[in-house]
């Protein structure tokens, strides 16, 4: 991936780097998030919510760990992992998804039925 690519889906808006997101994904089969340094997800909080947060590369992390996630690392995660663990993290906790923040603002903010769902919409055309 090249900093053209880099920037140009980092500047487009939420509801189209959650699409980017989406097929990217379903295409690759991995999408990654951050830890800290305890080795857990590294969470925020908008408006009394907790979401953990995901990109579809390395690289859209690794721009983004600043405001507060200098100190976190990204970590990759399988198509497997989010279905059989993550998933039921983000529903015991109810917790939302934060699809692709950049410059520490928040990306597509979705919950886990919508999330799911348009995922499984998007693998069934793979």
């Amino acid at each position: 991936m090249n900093d053209k690519e880099i920037e140009s889906v980092s500047n487009l808006e939420p509801f189209k780097r959650y699409q980017y997101f989406i097929k990217k994904i379903a295409d690759f089969e991995e999408l990654w998030t951050i830890i800290n340094g305890s080795g857990d997800f590294a969470l925020s909080d908008i408006d009394g919510k907790v979401l953990i947060s995901f990109w579809s590369a390395k690289e859209f992390v690794n721009s983004n760990l600043n405001n507060g996630w200098e100190n976190c690392r990204p970590k990759k995660l399988t198509l497997g992992d989010l279905e059989d663990e993550i998933f039921d993290l983000i529903a015991s906790e109810n917790y939302l998804i934060n699809v692709f923040p950049v410059n520490g603002k928040s990306g597509f903010v979705v919950g886990l039925d919508e999330f799911a769902r348009d995922l499984s919409d998007e693998l069934e055309n793979y």
